[in-house]
């Protein structure tokens, strides 16, 4: 059996440290801050998340930028090359075209280096949703078992994944075109907060409207509770946009029920967090199968 190579992308929200300790390897998608091009990189060179979320607030255009068919290219070839397999988890493909331009890549590969296998899986999420299935792929690789086996586990437990984000403002959400304009300046103006889902066709969309902050925060804690589903054997991640500690009462409040694996509390990524905004929290979890589909 052929070794294989875990990929994921830019959005999947994995810190460094979990990217290493997984041996994880991720395309690296770009951001556009001011007309100047970045790596939306999951370590942070060029700015720190609080910069990052800084220079949002201060209303600065940005961008994210695709990961392109080149960049694919020139990372599978050589892991190809070196007669490794891959296993590419990318962005929900109702969020980007990343996992449309890897299968090509995927295609032409395959068809000039014969014998080789890139497998490309669309897990209908982002954020660390998918840097968690990533960590399960890892782990089900170290128990030995094959690249064909753990993508047919993805695809039939991807809906599981689920995630109930909390955003501050409105505002980034229409930038992003999640949300029109006219929405978002009423909702901002009556502090209407959305709890924003990935939902079973993998698009982003809102489940329900509370008013409040704190009242969506205490949302998305019950709602995580009530999908819970085997929780021992996952973790939990709790993906913030620089709010840290409401992060950690999110973090603390569902600990008086729940009880995981481990309780994970990072950054959010920079190209979650451009379509998102600061102020957003996430929680990332293993629950009951997803099954609504938004507007």
């Amino acid at each position: 059996m052929r070794d294989f190579v875990i990929y994921l992308d830019s959005t999947c929200d994995m810190t460094g440290a979990l990217l290493e300790k997984y041996g994880i390897k991720y395309m690296v998608m770009g951001l556009s801050v001011d007309d100047k091009e970045y790596p939306a990189s999951l370590t942070w060179e060029d700015f720190s998340p609080a910069e990052y979320y800084a220079i949002m607030r201060k209303g600065t255009r940005v961008f994210t930028v695709q990961v392109t068919e080149p960049a694919f290219v020139e990372a599978w070839e050589e892991e190809v090359k070196n007669g490794k397999d891959i296993l590419y988890i990318a962005c929900s493909g109702k969020l980007s075209a990343t996992v449309r331009t890897g299968a090509k890549v995927a295609k032409d590969l395959m068809e000039k280096y014969e014998g080789s296998k890139i497998v490309v899986v669309d897990p209908l999420t982002s954020g660390m949703a998918q840097g968690m299935l990533g960590i399960e792929a890892a782990e089900m690789k170290e128990q030995g078992k094959t690249i064909d086996e753990i993508a047919a586990y993805i695809e039939a437990n991807k809906l599981h994944y689920q995630q109930w984000a909390a955003v501050g403002s409105l505002t980034y959400l229409a930038k992003a075109g999640r949300v029109k304009a006219s929405k978002a300046f009423f909702g901002n103006l009556f502090g209407i907060k959305p709890i924003v889902i990935s939902d079973a066709n993998g698009s982003n969309s809102a489940f329900k409207k509370v008013k409040g902050r704190k009242a969506s925060l205490e949302e998305i804690v019950k709602l995580a509770i009530d999908c819970a589903e085997d929780v021992e054997n996952h973790y939990i991640a709790i993906t913030h946009a620089d709010c840290e500690e409401e992060a950690l009462w999110v973090r603390d409040e569902l600990a008086k029920v729940l009880h995981p694996k481990a309780f994970l509390i990072q950054e959010l990524g920079p190209i979650l967090g451009t379509s998102c905004g600061p102020e957003t929290i996430i929680i990332n979890m293993y629950g009951k199968e997803v099954t609504f589909v938004g507007e």
